[in-house]
């Protein structure tokens, strides 16, 4: 098995929770899940089982509070300051906070998410350990589930992406060097809506 970590890039897991889940009607993160706690709790164990960092970045008080209540010492819980304009600006302070590491970028609303499969991302990745690696489903790349270093080019490239009006995290991305990891695709499915809540959690 490869390594998860590179002598010159060490990984450091990111979640994302920081979105207003105006289309669930409520906060996703804190619906339950059926593994234990609430789908934010889930998520942070599962990233925990890496053994490596992690980064909680969020604009909700309960969700860096419930971070916190778990008293694991490699959680680091950042408020997300403002403006909050979606996943590209919020990688680039990601970046910004933790230079010349691998990111594993990762949203909280892929509750089928697997440790093997972040283990596949990062296996398939370990080779090429300053390219951006993106989770794709066999139909589609989900880029909010991948491994971003965070060197002195992609920082620049992302600051002065962002610095000149760019929100949009597919825009920014292609013009990236990216290679596309296919995994498990019941895992990577997200929930946006109430009526894709599962009836029931087989993965299918």
């Amino acid at each position: 098995m490869l390594p998860l970590h590179s002598a010159s890039l060490p990984l450091r897991a990111c979640l994302l929770s920081g979105g207003a889940s105006r289309r669930m009607g409520r906060d996703k993160a804190l619906l339950p899940h059926p593994e234990g706690g609430c789908w934010l709790e889930r998520t942070l164990r599962l990233l925990l089982e890496l053994e490596v960092p992690v980064t909680l970045l969020s604009r909700h008080a309960t969700h860096l509070q419930l971070a916190s209540a778990l008293n694991a010492e490699p959680i680091t819980a950042m408020a997300e300051p403002s403006p909050r304009e979606g996943p590209l600006l919020a990688l680039h302070r990601l970046m910004e906070m933790h230079p010349n590491q691998r990111l594993l970028l990762c949203p909280v609303d892929m509750p089928w998410l697997e440790l093997e499969v972040l283990r596949n991302l990062l296996q398939a990745a370990a080779q090429h350990p300053q390219r951006i690696q993106l989770a794709h489903d066999g139909k589609h790349r989900q880029p909010l589930l991948g491994l971003y270093p965070s060197t002195t080019a992609i920082r620049t490239s992302l600051a002065e992406a962002v610095q000149g009006g760019e929100r949009r995290l597919q825009s920014w991305l292609a013009a990236q060097d990216c290679r596309d990891v296919l995994l498990k695709p019941a895992t990577l499915r997200n929930i946006n809506h109430p009526e894709d809540l599962p009836t029931s959690w087989g993965k299918g």
